[in-house]
């Protein structure tokens, strides 16, 4: 079997491999020109040598470049070099949910919620661009450090078109079978549905601590699917939230038409349930989703367009009786309140929320980051190492980055470089993204307490070939950071002496 490490591969210095797939396998490399780590999928030679599943390859991964999304890993370049064909894709450093389902067993159902929340946001995405997924499983759905959920195979996965010969060719190294659809099983056409079943088993294993149906075989499992009823998720766990069991039991209908018919379905469901479980406790309300959640909505339209539609049909049907004056008012009133209406529905989680307390303590260290990413103050960042004393250094770094983000943003400029200070030794030489979020941490914050000197020490401590990853990443502490040198770059003016 073919390894690469340590060969160039076009652009990318291939550093180690980071797992095995039917189709692929996957490295670890640096892309040379810009600097920066990239997951680099390589297609198995054997495959390689077949045109035709190249073509299909290389014209779907090219589809799934064009998914650009918070919660969707991107792609960036198809290639081949020599007889390797690959696809560069975004690295996201962190865990994915089978490796956490295998460390924790049951998730928390709050957690379980926020990950279909953010899950359905991708596939309204993929929706919107054609594109079906095909291969949902918890080792598809990763955690970035900053707790967000990405969904990794766009495209690779869209390959595996299953039939009976493939379930036990391929299927058992690719453990699908544990989450496939009946119809995709029996090789009949897939859409979303089928991806919204996978999300479902998916959802089931994470909350149940293991998958609905198991086997000996992939046909086995793969025949459960298709004839047996999984058990209700109340019967291993009384406490279960009964609506969250009612969602995942609906995504795991066996015939497509009983299930969510689409992402924004289901996102529709979630918000009805956020708001009963922010009721009962177990988890956030949607006060803080984003206009990416509203967005998936009924295909991308939400209340508050229909709100603007039956706004715009009153002002219609105003009087003409009225004067001019008196109607147009009128209309400009309601324009304003149709405006308003949007603007509340469609903007993102508030920069600067107010604080809230007390601080929900969460059963586990990811709910606790979830919960402080959605609230976003500076006791929910502390709450994170002031309920887990045994936090790893993963971990550790997500929450010391969350709170400086918030510190930044609050204008607690010594706060922010006491943490980021933390961060730039923690992360040392290994972890170049946090190493210069620190260093750009740092900057902002020696520039906003005039501490001149010291801002001109840590602009050096910045990797130049790293920036435009850092824009894309953190777009908004890039903007601070353009600022700070900026200021810092006139006050080196107003100190030149004059002629």
């Amino acid at each position: 079997m073919q390894d690469y490490t340590g060969q160039q591969i076009g652009d990318y210095q291939v550093l180690r491999r980071l797992g095995r797939g039917a189709m692929a396998d996957v490295y670890l490399a640096e892309q040379l020109s810009l600097s920066r780590q990239v997951a680099l999928k390589i297609l198995k030679s054997d495959l390689a040598s077949d045109a035709t599943y190249v073509s299909r390859f290389q014209h779907e991964a090219k589809s799934a470049a064009q998914l650009v999304h918070a919660n969707i890993v991107q792609v960036y370049e198809v290639g081949r070099d020599a007889d390797a064909h690959f696809i560069a894709q975004e690295y996201v450093a962190g865990k994915n949910l089978g490796e956490l389902a295998q460390q924790q067993g049951r998730l928390q159902p709050g957690l379980v919620l926020d990950i279909l929340r953010q899950s359905a946001a991708a596939l309204h995405k993929a929706l919107e661009g054609g594109v079906v997924h095909r291969d949902i499983k918890p080792e598809n759905l990763m955690l970035t450090q900053s707790g967000e959920l990405k969904v990794a195979d766009f495209g690779l996965a869209r390959l595996a078109v299953p039939s009976q010969q493939q379930l036990t060719q391929v299927g058992v190294t690719m453990g699908t079978p544990l989450y496939m659809s009946p119809e995709q099983i029996e090789g009949r056409p897939v859409d979303v549905r089928s991806d919204l079943y996978s999300l479902g088993v998916t959802a089931y294993h994470l909350l149940a601590g293991e998958p609905p149906f198991r086997g000996d075989t992939p046909l086995a499992v793969a025949v459960q699917h298709l004839n047996n009823r999984a058990a209700p998720l109340a019967d291993n766990d009384p406490l279960m939230p009964v609506r969250l069991s009612q969602v995942v039991e609906k995504l795991m209908a066996k015939a497509p038409g009983d299930r969510y018919q689409t992402p924004g379905e289901l996102v529709a469901d979630l918000r009805d349930l956020a708001r009963v479980a922010a009721d009962e406790g177990w988890a956030d309300g949607p006060e803080h989703w984003t206009s990416i959640d509203l967005n998936a909505l009924r295909g991308g339209g939400h209340a508050a367009t229909e709100q603007l539609d039956t706004l715009m049909k009153q002002a219609a049907r105003l009087s003409p009786a009225r004067s001019g004056w008196g109607r147009g008012a009128a209309i400009v009133v309601l324009m304003l309140l149709a405006g308003g209406l949007i603007a509340m529905a469609t903007q993102p989680a508030p920069l600067l929320p107010k604080q809230r307390a007390p601080v929900a303590v969460k059963d586990d260290v990811l709910s606790q980051l979830f919960h402080a990413k959605q609230v976003d103050t500076e006791a929910a960042w502390l709450a994170v190492k002031q309920n887990f004393s045994d936090l790893d250094i993963l971990h550790e770094m997500m929450a010391d980055q969350g709170l400086a983000r918030w510190s930044l943003k609050e204008g607690r400029y010594e706060s922010a470089r006491d943490v980021c200070l933390r961060l730039y030794d923690m992360a040392g030489a290994s972890d170049v993204a946090v190493r210069n979020f620190a260093a750009a941490g740092l900057t902002i914050a020696f520039v906003g307490m005039d501490y001149w000197d010291q801002a001109r020490e840590t602009v050096g401590w910045f990797d130049p070939d790293y920036r435009a990853e850092f824009e894309s990443l953190e777009p908004q502490l890039s903007q601070m950071y353009d600022e700070a040198l900026n200021r810092l770059d006139a006050r080196q003016f107003a100190e030149q002496p004059s002629p």
